[in-house]
């Protein structure tokens, strides 16, 4: 069975995007963004939905050959292009970049592809891992907290209808005062 992960930046008060789906707040350190590129190279399989599909596939796929691309950009954006990835939507028509897409119901699938063989799972997007949430799907919570307050916008968690007891498994602080905890779900 695969392990199923559910990781984004988040602000301290929960969001993993502001209002508008504003990112600035989350620009990462070098030190941060190495260890997101190293995540990817390690993923077995990720999971998108629709909005953020729309947003990665727009950037990494061409960002290693923009003028002044660095290093770690080189790197993530091949990492990137290799890793698998299912693509859930109902309105896109194709995807490309190692990517498939499934246009029915997200649960099960991610089910049926959770109880097969492969390496971890990353589910990257707030809405879909929402969906996995209340079915008790998500194996681990990586928070990656910036030291803002953005007051509203696309939360991290979605509202339960029980709890889901977790056991902390790391805690790492990166530059600029951005922690990372990492929580198993206790089953």
């Amino acid at each position: 069975m695969r392990r199923l992960t559910f990781g984004m930046n988040t602000s301290v008060d929960g969001y993993i995007a502001a209002p508008g789906g504003d990112l600035g707040w989350s620009a990462p350190s070098d030190e941060l963004f190495q260890w997101w590129s190293d995540r990817v190279g390690a993923t077995g399989l990720a999971l998108y939905g629709r909005r953020l599909w729309e947003m990665m596939s727009s950037h990494w796929p061409t960002a290693d050959q923009q003028p002044g691309a660095t290093p770690a950009a080189i790197e993530y954006a091949e990492r990137w292009r290799a890793m698998p990835k299912v693509v859930f939507s109902s309105t896109l028509t194709a995807v490309d970049w190692n990517a498939r897409l499934f246009t029915g119901d997200a649960v099960g699938e991610i089910a049926r592809l959770k109880s097969g063989d492969g390496g971890t799972m990353d589910i990257a997007s707030a809405t879909l891992a929402a969906a996995a949430m209340r079915a008790g799907l998500i194996d681990e919570y990586v928070i990656v907290a910036h030291p803002v307050l953005v007051g509203g916008g696309t939360p991290f968690f979605t509202a339960l209808d029980d709890w889901v007891d977790l056991r902390l498994t790391e805690t790492r602080t990166f530059p600029g005062g951005v922690v990372l905890t990492r929580y198993e779900t206790r089953r």
